[in-house]
């Protein structure tokens, strides 16, 4: 960790190191979760190893721990080097209570990178298993190594499994998405199925939980909790990629030049209460003296300023304009939306093919355009 890198992250967690410039991020959801799988894997090191110890036992269960953790890892990296290798940003990766994320920054433009990145991480998992798996058939089924690496074994076959049911957001659902987009060519089309199958995995979860009640399972309980929150989180993440999906839609019909309030540019050394005068509902431009835009006029920040002090140069109220937050007038309604949905950003500088501005964007005037609302 250089160049003065904090090690947390403000909502991702402890900053563990970085990978081709990726921050990997371990969340505090995490030490819940290896605490509950010490608890509950411990007595069963004890059907392994009679002879063990409480000691042993525990550190064994906390190997695990670790062991699967490292699992999660490892699968989620595949996920990011494949998407590193396809071009497609990475913003973090992330272990959490029930897994790892990847967050790509993205969208994949073609289902066929869609499927080749979330492949890539059940491939790593079922990889490290049959290396694991290998291993074992050299090895005397007895002592704690043998029963650590079973352990990695087991864990990298459960990452992988579970991650190959076909519904989102897991793996297996992502591979469908990109299978029914490919067949249709409708991206929205195969989210939808998708979806469809993560409530499908979601209902045969709560299925197999409550049939282990009904059964009087001896782990009917625990098989209830794990069954329980898994569930609610395949559900919460379907609905989550539909309301991206649907957040990305571009209306027939609709035009970016109906969203696009007109541009204005003036000297950044303007006074700021001149400014905002002239303003008057376009988008301001600052340009200072040598031709270099200075920002976007931040008419918040420009009252502001001209309560206290009107004649205040215009810039000190600008904000800057980053490249992510610049839009060319040809790209597609949906790239357009994505990348508005993704940038922290309110106000976008709209620009021709020959990089002058045409008009300025606001987050709420595609919201309005996108619901079919008019913007302004």
């Amino acid at each position: 960790m250089t160049n003065g890198t904090s090690w947390t992250d403000r909502d991702g967690g402890l900053l563990l190191f970085r990978f081709r410039g990726v921050p990997v991020l371990l969340s505090p959801s995490w030490w819940i979760g290896s605490v509950a799988i010490i608890v509950l894997y411990a007595p069963l090191v004890e059907r392994f190893l009679p002879e063990a110890g409480a000691v042993v036992s525990l550190s064994l269960a906390a190997a695990f721990a670790v062991l699967l953790g490292a699992s999660v890892l490892a699968h989620e990296l595949g996920h990011c080097v494949v998407a590193l290798k396809l071009g497609i940003p990475v913003r973090r990766l992330r272990l959490f209570l029930l897994g790892g994320l990847a967050e790509i920054s993205r969208t994949p433009r073609r289902p066929a990178q869609e499927g080749m990145i979330a492949a890539a991480g059940p491939v790593v998992s079922a990889v490290l298993a049959g290396f694991c798996g290998f291993i074992l058939l050299f090895m005397p089924a007895e002592g704690p190594i043998w029963l650590l690496v079973l352990e990695c074994a087991v864990a990298n076959v459960a990452v992988a499994v579970f991650n190959m049911l076909p519904g989102l957001p897991l793996d297996g659902g992502r591979m469908l998405r990109a299978g029914v987009w490919a067949v249709f060519g409708d991206r929205g089309t195969g989210t939808r199925a998708a979806v469809a199958g993560g409530w499908v995995v979601a209902a045969l979860l709560m299925f197999w939980a409550l049939w282990g009640l009904a059964d009087e399972s001896p782990d009917r309980w625990l098989r209830l909790g794990v069954c329980g929150l898994t569930a609610w989180f395949v559900v919460s993440g379907a609905r989550g990629e539909l309301a991206a999906d649907q957040r990305r839609s571009w209306p027939d019909g609709l035009v970016l030049a109906d969203l696009v309030r007109p541009v204005l540019q003036l000297p950044a050394e303007s006074p700021v209460a001149d400014a905002l005068s002239a303003a008057a509902g376009r988008g301001v431009v600052l340009v200072r003296a040598d031709g270099v835009a200075a920002g976007l006029l931040d008419p918040v920040a420009a009252e502001r300023l001209a309560e206290r002090s009107p004649m205040a140069p215009a810039e000190q109220a600008a904000e800057p304009i980053r490249p992510e937050s610049v839009l060319l007038d040809s790209e597609p309604g949906e790239d357009i939306a994505e990348r508005v949905q993704e940038t922290a950003a309110w106000q976008f500088l709209v620009v021709d093919s020959d990089g002058r501005p045409s008009g300025v964007l606001h987050r709420e005037d595609l919201r309005a355009g996108l619901s079919g609302r008019r913007p302004f």
